[in-house]
Formats: structure tokens, C-alpha cells, sequence
């Protein structure tokens, strides 16, 4: 009797830690830039944030491909006429 309680309790503390572990393990994937989703577009900044693509942005010529440019207080533009 003591033994099943004792391997039911072991049971659900197993269970409970592998239920917490999955989110942690979302965040640390999106944390090192793996499977984080999403691309950049060519000529729109829409829903892009510059912070989760440095392949992108963390290169000036990179980015001026892609037809961004950086003003000197660090806000990402699209480039004039990109995309014409």
C-alpha cells in the first residue's frame, strides 16, 4: 500500500516536471536564435523586430540589401524608393 502511494507520488512529480520543462525549453530555443520563426522581407520592416535577426541587421551592408539603413539614433528605416 505504502509502496503504490509512494510510486503514485513519484508518477505525478515526474509528470508535473516534464509539463514545466517544455515551456523552458521554448523560451531557450527562441533565446539562442533557433526555430525563433518569422523572415524579413525585402523592403518592409513590418512586424520585424532587428533584435531577432542579427544576420540581418547586425551587418550595415546586409541590411542595405535587404533595403534598410540605420539613422544615427539606432531606429531602422526603409530606404527611399526600395522596392520601385
Amino acid at each position: 500500500m505504502i509502496g503504490r502511494k509512494a510510486f503514485a507520488a513519484l508518477a505525478v512529480i515526474a509528470a508535473l516536471g516534464v509539463l514545466g520543462a517544455a515551456p523552458a525549453r521554448a523560451t531557450d530555443r527562441d533565446d539562442h536564435g533557433i526555430e525563433r520563426g518569422g523572415a524579413v522581407v525585402r523592403c518592409s520592416l513590418a512586424g520585424v523586430n532587428p533584435v531577432h535577426h542579427p544576420e540581418v541587421f547586425g551587418n550595415a551592408a546586409t541590411a542595405k540589401s535587404y533595403g534598410f539603413v540605420q539613422t544615427a539614433d539606432g531606429v531602422w528605416h526603409v530606404l527611399p524608393g526600395c522596392g520601385r
